[in-house]
């Protein structure tokens, strides 16, 4: 019975924090990647339901004695310092199995940590939160959260749910035109009539001098990598602009990668899905 866990953190910049973080998993832990520009971390680990779970736990307590939200400065979207905890079924588990699993760790985080938690995905227990980006709207508006109340004072409130596999990973453009990015990504998305299962937003990234498209890809069967990459540069070149290289973020099925030319740029073996949970058998 293997699930896996991918929080993920408003710390991007610090790097004792980051090891700090990496280190309360322990063994379990199969990755972490950091960006200063969304000052934001993505750990993936791996193991049996109930030692993930334990490890969840521990590392939202160092995110909140070591992150301090109210300083925290970033491009990218955020609720909390130990922001999104999805719980993904790999071998022996089901998607309502990592849905308990998700609730019950919710339960944990407030009454141990207090931090509020919110869920999603296959674990949300209100129709209108299902949609991450729906429960980041509503919480601003004022919505409750699952378990607990209003928000910790430096650490705000976690999102925690189940789902299954997503390949976060985002597409850098040769350009600093914002407002490029940004009508890209709106083309692209399935919420604006573009692709199914794509998610995507425009961000900058100052410390490159470029833009970005990042996007979420929540069902890499119904629209391969290559499909995004390909309409993404199809818009690219109505503006004449290059791509200057796609990064991923965290880790990917090898039944993702289908050798289509993505321009990587930190692609390696230790980042394949199947590859890390080996090590952990």
């Amino acid at each position: 019975m293997i699930v896996e866990c991918v929080p993920n953190f408003s710390e991007g910049r610090d790097a004792r924090t980051i090891a700090a973080l990496g280190d309360s998993v322990g063994p379990l832990l199969l990755d972490t990647t950091s960006d200063p520009d969304h000052n934001r971390s993505v750990l993936t680990f791996a193991g049996p339901p109930d030692a993930v779970a334990d490890a969840a736990l521990a590392v939202v307590g160092v995110a909140r004695e070591r992150i301090n939200l109210v300083r925290h400065a970033g491009v990218h979207p955020r609720l909390g310092v130990a922001d999104v905890m999805p719980f993904v079924p790999v071998s022996g588990v089901s998607l309502e199995d990592c849905a308990e699993l998700a609730r019950d760790t919710g339960v944990r985080i407030w009454n141990e940590l207090r931090i509020p938690v919110y869920l999603y995905e296959a674990a949300a227990l209100r129709p209108e939160c299902v949609r991450l980006e729906n429960v980041r709207r509503l919480a601003g508006t004022g919505l409750a959260p699952d378990f607990g109340m209003g928000r910790h004072p430096t650490a705000g409130a976690c999102v925690v749910g189940a789902r299954k596999f997503l390949i976060a990973w985002n597409i850098n453009l040769d350009s600093p035109d914002l407002a490029a990015a940004r009508a890209i990504a709106r083309t692209i998305r399935e919420s604006s009539g573009g692709l199914p299962a794509v998610k995507a937003i425009g961000l900058p990234m100052e410390s490159r001098g470029q833009v970005q498209v990042s996007i979420n890809l929540v069902d890499f069967e119904r629209t391969p990598l290559h499909v995004v990459f390909e309409a993404v540069a199809a818009e690219c070149g109505k503006r004449g602009i290059e791509i200057g290289g796609s990064e991923l973020i965290g880790m990917i099925p090898a039944a993702a990668l289908t050798g289509h030319d993505l321009k990587w740029e930190n692609m390696r073996p230790e980042l394949v899905l199947e590859n890390g949970l080996s090590r952990i058998h």
